[in-house]
């Protein structure tokens, strides 16, 4: 599972990348908005640990950014703001979680494991992936985009899954190959690509509106925008 951090206090925000590193997490440190929506844009997190106090930007309003484009993220408000009306704030704004600090860090730590649990949970329930008119079905391991039904081999449709499950957000080459063909996988190979390229022909191919998007540098993206 991979965290970040979007914390400006920088003994703070070592203190809790170690404790994740040891709590077998990987994790990454912001220290503004701007070097954390880079970062979200660059990497796939599974949850984010965030300061409502940066010094270029109000939490509560990145928050409400990352949650419009990442619903079944989950966020962690972590600040020094612990009155009624600033959790009330927190939790309008798309945060699942708020802990005050000064905290202890094995609570911090018990929190996080029953975000990732409920929203692992919650993903898992999910039986049809929509993006526009493209549907896949991962009860049927069908898919299907308007009235066409789209014949998948094994390997498409986890790319095809793992790109939906992300939708409108860039997914670099190295997280892809990672996620479909495993850690052991040469990502200087252009499998990535060729497999990318096979679904573009079956998803794409005839229809007005291109879905699957090359983001050069970055990685791809599915998004009906």
């Amino acid at each position: 599972m991979r965290i970040l951090i979007v914390e400006d206090e920088r003994k703070l925000a070592s203190f809790l990348k170690k404790g994740l590193i040891e709590n077998n997490f990987e994790a990454d440190v912001a220290y503004d908005g701007k070097n954390a929506e880079k970062l979200i844009k660059q990497n796939e997190y599974d949850l984010i640990i965030l300061d409502i106090i940066l010094p270029d930007t109000s939490g509560l309003k990145l928050c409400e950014k990352f949650k419009q484009q990442n619903p079944l993220r989950p966020v962690l408000m972590l600040t020094a703001l612990g009155t009624t009306d600033d959790k009330v704030s927190g939790f309008d704004a798309g945060a699942d979680d708020y802990l005050v600090k000064p905290f202890e860090f094995r609570e911090l730590l018990a929190r996080i494991r029953a975000l990732l649990k409920r929203f692992s949970d919650f993903v898992e329930s999910s039986n049809k992936l929509v993006v526009a008119d493209l549907e896949l079905d991962l009860d049927k391991k069908a898919a299907r985009r308007g009235d066409k039904v789209i014949e998948l081999t094994a390997k498409e449709f986890l790319l095809l899954e793992y790109l939906m499950r992300n939708s409108g957000r860039v997914i670099s080459r190295n997280d892809i190959a990672t996620k479909v063909w495993g850690s052991d996988t040469d990502v200087n190979t252009n499998v990535v690509d060729v497999y990318v390229n096979f679904l573009r022909k079956k998803i794409d191919r005839g229809f007005d509106k291109k879905l699957i998007h090359t983001r050069v540098g970055l990685g791809y993206l599915i998004d009906d925008k």
